[in-house]
């Protein structure tokens, strides 16, 4: 539990993860019925990696799955078909090109938008022959902390009667999140978001949210961390103070990070985080006006109905 996931050794192999992501995610956008916030469209941890889940396609239904401790991508369907085929160093257009050919064995439909979202300069899939890497062990690693983290994740989850996301992987920012809502509706987002349309944003943001997650790094953040925001952001918000003492406000990014090192390190890493999340949130709510009494709740317990 809680391994050590520096970033700068893995990073090409992360981009290159992040990247398959897309294009799996992506199917299960193009086959998948709106749902708000754009939850249709996400990955969830499993006991071997990472899955989109039953996808409405083929002969019934297509689950693709990523096994991250085998390292492959595998595909079931509902009558019976499976295939596999082996993560290791390509291409992400070689990447396309085998996925492509697994749905089509599967019955599936062989389609999906064919340009990565929320990365700088993108590049379309079938486009990219830059040779990627592949580092088993970090990737084995990445998961271990997945596994970690969303467990955290879904604990802090149960402590909230009002509107909640699941717990899943946003494959564009390539972050495993749970969103927390008041139930009001939210100023229009600006959007602007690189390579993502604004309506997309717009949905996602159509109402007040206290959203946490954590990302393996990249981008303006060079190591794995754990981020807290709220949108809109009620005035205070960024002079909060919050838990544990390494949670700095980000002006930049407009969050709260926490360092991924501060948790594993800590004499009890789960508490650590939860501190995190809870305090953060509490902000966000506070100065934001959330009815509090009317959303929160204790966190579940295995086997203890929930007190009336």
């Amino acid at each position: 539990m809680w391994p050590d996931i520096p970033y700068q050794p893995w990073r090409d192999t992360c981009t290159a993860l992040h990247l398959y992501t897309q294009i799996v995610g992506k199917y299960r956008l193009a086959r998948t019925p709106w749902v708000n916030h754009s939850w249709h469209a996400t990955l969830y941890v499993n006991g071997r990696g990472l899955t989109t889940g039953l996808v409405p396609d083929g002969p019934g239904g297509v689950e693709i799955a990523f096994d991250l401790i085998d390292h492959a991508v595998v595909g079931c369907a509902t009558d019976g078909r499976s295939g596999r085929f082996a993560l290791g160093p390509t291409t992400v257009a070689g990447f396309h090109t085998r996925f492509m050919e697994l749905l089509a064995w599967l019955g599936a439909t062989p389609w999906l938008d064919g340009r990565p979202n929320e990365v700088p300069d993108p590049v379309p899939f079938a486009e990219d022959r830059i040779e990627r890497p592949y580092d088993a062990d970090a990737v084995r690693r990445f998961f271990g902390a997945l596994v970690a983290v969303d467990g955290v994740l879904k604990r802090f989850r149960t402590g909230y009667l009002g509107k909640v996301s699941p717990v899943h992987l946003f494959w564009g920012s390539f972050d495993l999140a749970v969103t927390r809502f008041s139930g009001a509706a939210a100023p229009l987002h600006p959007g602007g978001i690189p390579a993502l349309p604004d309506d997309v944003t717009r949905e996602a943001y159509s109402h007040e949210v206290s959203s946490a997650g954590f990302w393996p790094g990249g981008g303006m953040v060079e190591y794995p961390a754990f981020y807290s925001y709220a949108y809109p952001a009620p005035e205070g918000f960024a002079e909060a103070r919050v838990e544990p003492e390494d949670a700095r406000f980000n002006r930049e990014l407009g969050e709260f990070l926490l360092p991924y090192d501060s948790v594993r390190r800590a004499v009890d890493p789960e508490a650590t985080l939860m501190a995190f999340l809870e305090s953060t949130y509490r902000a966000a709510a506070g100065l934001g006006g959330w009815e509090r009494a009317r959303l929160e709740c204790a966190l579940g317990e295995p086997r203890r109905p929930r007190s009336l």
